[in-house]
């Protein structure tokens, strides 16, 4: 496959936000960005979706990481890993402004952050320090600390907000948490009295509710969409952990069955070499593993916990995701400089897009006509148009990052006039 030549790029650079004719309309006041953590410099990239053009660059802390969109407020928050001998931190970032609002101090070598439903906890796994930190977000401070395996690497909390999954990679290792359910300020409880402000209520810390060893090399993690099964890449092995999460005791499901009411192994499924993410089709019927030493991926079914195949797919495929119509799978062929698309319904290749050097982590835009990829080793991002009017994936411009660009959130907001 032929390299994009400094001419192209050159080309692509410069037509960046002249042709916003090409895309969809957006209603006035509407705002969207991307937000791209780079290791290599200390910085996230703000890149202006609806333009598409680079917007500014954030200074953040020490080796920013991984990162997080609030579902509920307009933030982005950063983790940043810092000094080998220090400790880390998470920058929170305004996107209404787009700029750093505050920096919350955590443990030794983070690498990871979920945000709950509700918008208000954060959980970050520190490897450095075996632990998770609890952020509350409306104070924008820690407030707590459990312990886990041995160097966590993702830390999931379940869309009810009632379980808590960990990978702890070197002590192959899952961690299961049970969290605490926290009233909204200003509740009305069952005797009628308001419920506490937030800062005045005894904060619940997750406590520890199962272990499952067995899993070498534990990375990302997936929990279904009704929060009742995880699924664990064990990235050191061949194999996907399935792993039942214990349902609410006033659940349907949990009178139905006893046995729902504790968490439990599943299955360990055979997928391909060095499994090392997953990715949840948005109906819940499937997880694509991209599966970096045997480049290809696995496809598993949930509702059989099934390995349904293994397909080659790219050069050491690192990262994926699926389109909300459920039929797409785009993977980013790390090690071939592209993105492959993968026909879900006719299980083949049905396209690829050239990008920079080593794309990694991959994001839409909200409406999906977008798709970036951070191009881990050229230090851009690549903006694929997802179809044209042959219908088509095609490159549509690349745009530049900082060094060793390795995460990309997005988040869209409407001006209120």
């Amino acid at each position: 496959m032929q390299k994009v030549g400094p001419a192209a790029l050159a080309v692509l650079l410069l037509c960046a936000g002249c042709h916003r004719g090409r895309f969809p309309d957006v209603p006035a006041g509407y705002r969207e960005f991307a937000y791209v953590s780079n290791g290599g410099s200390n910085t996230v990239s703000v890149l202006d979706l609806v333009y598409v053009r680079q917007d500014r660059t954030l200074q953040v802390g020490i080796q920013p990481t991984g990162m997080a969109v609030n579902p509920k407020r307009n933030e982005v928050y950063v983790v940043n890993a810092g000094p080998a001998t220090g400790t880390g931190s998470v920058t929170v970032i305004d996107t209404d402004a787009n700029r750093v609002a505050a920096t919350i101090a955590v443990h030794k070598l983070p690498y990871f952050i979920d945000v709950d439903a509700a918008g208000r906890r954060a959980y970050v796994a520190n490897s450095g320090s075996n632990t998770v930190s609890v952020i509350d977000l409306d104070r924008r401070r820690e407030i707590g600390v459990v312990g886990t395996g041995e160097q966590p690497g993702v830390a999931r909390i379940s869309h009810d907000m009632r379980s808590l999954v960990v990978t702890n990679r070197v002590s192959g290792s899952v961690s299961i948490f049970a969290v605490e359910p926290y009233a909204a300020e200003g509740a009305v409880g069952a005797l009628g009295r308001t419920a506490a402000p937030k800062h005045e209520a005894k904060e619940q810390m997750p406590h520890l509710r199962a272990v499952f060893t067995g899993c070498p090399g534990a990375t990302d993690a997936v929990i279904l969409n009704d929060s009742s099964k995880a699924y664990i890449a064990c990235s050191d092995g061949h194999q996907v952990m399935a792993v039942s999460l214990a349902a609410a005791p006033e659940s349907w499901a949990a009178r139905q069955n006893s046995t729902l009411l504790t968490d439990h192994m599943l299955a360990l499924l055979d997928v391909g070499q060095t499994p090392v993410q997953l990715a949840l089709k948005p109906d819940g019927g499937e997880i694509f593993c991209a599966n970096f030493g045997s480049d290809s991926i696995s496809e598993i079914e949930t509702g059989t916990n099934e390995v349904a195949g293994t397909y080659t797919i790219g050069s050491k495929p690192v990262y994926s995701v699926v389109s909300s119509d459920n039929g797409t799978l785009w993977v980013s062929d790390f090690g071939g400089d592209s993105i492959n698309l993968w026909s879900i319904d006719d299980g083949r290749m049905a396209g690829s897009v050239r990008t920079g050097h080593a794309p990694d982590a991959l994001a839409f835009s909200a409406d999906e006509h977008l798709l970036l990829a951070a191009d881990a080793q050229s230090g851009d991002v690549t903006v694929i148009r997802t179809a044209n009017k042959k219908g088509e994936a095609t490159l549509f411009t690349m745009l530049p990052a900082g060094g060793s660009p390795n995460d990309i959130v997005v988040k869209a907001m409407q001006e209120k006039f």
